[in-house]
Formats: structure tokens, C-alpha cells, sequence
């Protein structure tokens, strides 16, 4: 064998290897890209088609099938955002018409209030002007949560003092929460201490925690926020950490107590939870030494 024929036995099985190499090279890359288009379509736009640059029919075809799966999520996907519209435009247009007759129910009870009635009487309306109460807060919390679900647009945010903010919070509600026979305890810090905030959105968070306060809180509460970061921890005592699901106690309808019929729909914990994530904050809950803990921060 001479010394030509020798190197070209050599030379094309190194080729061969090479090339493959090269094919292989470029079906991982297709794959990676692949692989990283499909998180794109999942994380942020599910409008979106494969394309592969390797001349290969078996990875053509499989972009294909992909394409097809990607197309019918798109459906699926819009067909869902489409039906969430139409429930929440419908939740809220219900609460908007239940409001008005609500209000006449309301109002016309509280005018037999002043009438001569029986004391048999006297208890039926007692029970009418709670029932009525009950009806009207939880078509109240099913119009603000239709309304929250429905707005994606950003709040607007300022620089706000949660130390006056939390004084003042409490000198406006403390006749509530006399009246609930509550003594709270505050520690506040003597500087102020600013965080990115809406003071409409955080009025109404506080608000709902109030009214879980006064539902289920023992004798007293405790608010204090931190000097360093503006957190805010509220807590209560509680008859017992078994009846409360800590883990859900933001879902939806949550209730602690199962067998209460009077109040709101139980959405008052789901409400704050969306309120702070619109502030770009977030809301948690723990349970220890007897006390449900609630901590509010501001992820700026």
C-alpha cells in the first residue's frame, strides 16, 4: 500500500467525524434554541412560532408539531382570558345591580326602626337589618374584587410616612374599635419611615385587616412597625391555631370560621393580598404562641 492510498484511508474517516461532529454541534444548538423559545412562550408571550436553521427533516418536523401544540395553547389560552373577562364583567355588573335595591331594603328598614312595633316584630327586623347588612358587604367585596381582577394598570406610588399613616389609621377607627371592646397595643417609632405606597390602596388594606380583627380577635391586638424598613406586623391572640389554615387563609372565600354567616364573603384577607401586590408588596401570615401574626413589607 503506498503512502496516497494510505492517507486517504486515513483522511475521510476523519472527515466523516468531523462533519458528524458538525451535524451533532448543530442539532444540539437547534435543540437549545428550541428548548429556550418554549420557555419564552411559557414565561411572557405565547404568540410566538420554532424556527430551526438545520436542514434536517426529522427536527423540521418536529418544530412543526410543536408550532401545532403552541397554536392550539394560544386558542385554549385566549378562549380562557376571554371567559375571565366576560365572569368578572358579569360579577361586577350583578353587584352593581343588587347595590340599588340593597340600599332601598336598607333604607326602608331602618325607617320601620322608628316605628311602634311588637317585640316579635322588633326581632324579625333586627334579624332583616343584619341579613341586609351581610348581603350588602359581600356585594360590596364582590364589586372590589371584580374590579382589582379587571384593572392590570399600574397604581400610582409616592413616597408616604407609614408611621403617621398607621397613627392616623388608628385615631380614625377607634371608636370601631372601642366599640369591638379591643384595647390595641402600638409601637410605632419615633422618626418616620417612608415607603413606596398608594394610601387609598393602603387604607383599604388595613381596613379589611381591621375587620378580621374585630371578627376574631381576643380582648386586644398588637401593630408595630419597624424603623428599618417600614414593615408592618399585626397580631391577635386566637381561641385556636386548629381551626385556622394559615397556607389558605388568602385564597378565596377563605373562612375560619365555617359555621359564621354573618360579615362579607370572606374575601377580606384575598382583597389585601391583591391591594399589596398592586403596591408592589406583599402580604403573609404565621401562626405562634397563640397569636395569628400578620406581616406586611414593601419590595421596592
Amino acid at each position: 500500500m503506498n503512502t496516497l492510498s494510505l492517507i486517504i484511508i486515513i483522511t475521510i474517516p476523519v472527515i466523516l467525524c468531523i462533519v458528524l461532529l458538525i451535524m451533532l454541534f448543530m442539532i444540539k444548538a437547534n435543540i437549545k434554541e428550541i428548548t429556550r423559545e418554549l420557555k419564552k412562550t411559557r414565561d411572557t408571550d405565547y404568540d410566538r412560532q420554532l424556527r430551526v436553521t438545520l436542514n434536517d427533516r426529522d427536527i423540521e418536523e418536529l418544530a412543526k408539531e410543536l408550532n401545532l401544540n403552541l397554536d392550539h395553547q394560544k386558542e385554549l389560552k385566549l378562549k380562557e382570558e376571554s371567559a375571565k373577562k366576560q365572569l368578572e364583567q358579569s360579577v361586577a355588573d350583578i353587584a352593581h345591580d343588587l347595590r340599588t335595591p340593597l340600599t332601598v331594603i336598607k333604607g326602608n328598614l331602618q325607617m320601620l326602626a322608628s316605628e311602634k312595633l311588637s317585640e316579635e316584630g322588633r326581632q324579625y327586623l333586627d334579624v332583616s337589618s343584619r341579613k341586609a347588612e351581610t348581603l350588602k358587604n359581600m356585594v360590596d367585596e364582590f364589586f372590589e374584587l371584580s374590579v382589582l381582577e379587571s384593572d392590570t394598570q399600574p397604581v400610582g406610588l409616592k413616597q408616604t410616612d407609614i408611621v403617621a399613616f398607621m397613627a392616623q389609621f388608628i385615631i380614625d377607627h377607634e371608636t370601631l374599635i372601642r366599640d369591638k371592646g379591643l384595647t390595641p397595643d402600638i409601637d410605632l417609632p419615633e422618626k418616620s419611615v417612608f415607603v413606596e405606597a398608594n394610601e387609598e390602596l393602603l387604607g383599604r388594606v388595613f381596613s379589611n385587616l381591621l375587620a378580621n380583627i374585630c371578627k376574631y380577635a381576643k380582648e386586644s391586638f398588637k401593630i408595630s412597625v419597624s424603623a428599618k424598613d417600614g414593615r408592618v406586623v399585626i397580631s391577635n391572640k386566637i381561641a385556636s391555631s386548629e381551626d385556622i389554615d394559615v397556607a389558605h387563609i388568602f385564597d378565596r372565600t377563605y373562612r375560619a370560621d365555617k359555621a359564621r354567616r354573618e360579615g362579607g364573603a370572606g374575601l377580606g384577607l384575598y382583597i389585601a393580598k391583591l391591594l399589596m401586590e398592586k403596591q408592589r408588596g406583599s402580604i403573609s401570615a404565621k401562626i405562634a404562641e397563640g397569636r395569628i401574626i400578620f406581616e406586611l413589607a414593601w419590595h421596592q
